[in-house]
């Protein structure tokens, strides 16, 4: 994959989070990480969704240093370099405040695996991180720390962080932890919810992994 190719991705998916209600304003961002150079490419700071353009994404190296492009880079970058360095695996983040994941955070409460959903995708509960200070590598640290096999995580008193082995896998994970959270959240207004149990969980993500889409 070339960088321009990257480039359009990381574009591409950060325009998904405002069609998808993920974003307001200028929050939030989308990154990836080219395999062959190690170069991360990452939304600009403060730069409203709808004036972006494919150039105008940020390519950095590994300490943060800007490799190509004329605006500044987000002020999360550390916290994605952070995570790059420590998950190989890792080729994809997203970072939302997403109105429903978020108010799960700020309650400083875990979603419990209550829907079948949530199983397919997660494959198990989406964890609540600690409480970081914004800008530097506290952040990524504690996601590296809490988030264990999950995709997802939630920050305290902060918002939504994904991770996945491509950009739009990690947007996809963004998306869908919206989607869980708000009917967990009405559901909740219904009584108590019970848990999936483990096993069940872990049949039905392992299901879903190996069946689920087209054949190729």
């Amino acid at each position: 994959m070339s960088l321009d190719t990257l480039r359009q991705q990381v574009y591409e998916g950060n325009c998904m989070l405002p069609k998808a209600g993920l974003v307001t304003w200028t929050s939030g961002n989308v990154s990836g990480r080219d395999p062959a150079s190690g170069y991360v490419v990452i939304k600009p700071s403060g730069v409203r969704y709808e004036d972006m353009r494919p150039e105008d994404m940020v390519i950095i190296d590994l300490d943060g240093r800007v490799i190509r492009g004329t605006l500044k880079p987000s002020v999360d970058a550390a916290t994605h370099l952070y995570v790059y360095l420590h998950r190989p695996d890792v080729f994809g983040m997203v970072h939302t405040h997403s109105t429903f994941a978020t108010a799960f955070a700020a309650a400083r409460r875990p979603i419990p695996v209550f829907l079948t959903a949530m199983a397919d995708e997660f494959g198990g509960p989406i964890p609540l991180g600690g409480y970081c200070q914004i800008g530097g590598e506290a952040i990524g640290e504690e996601l590296v720390r809490s988030i264990g096999s999950s995709p997802a995580i939630l920050i305290e008193s902060h918002g939504v962080f994904t991770i996945g082995p491509s950009v739009e896998a990690a947007v996809k994970a963004a998306v869908m932890v919206e989607d869980v959270a708000r009917t967990v959240f009405y559901a909740q207004q219904l009584g108590d919810l019970q848990e999936i149990p483990p096993e069940e969980v872990e049949r039905a993500h392992r299901q879903y992994k190996t069946g689920y889409g087209q054949s190729r």
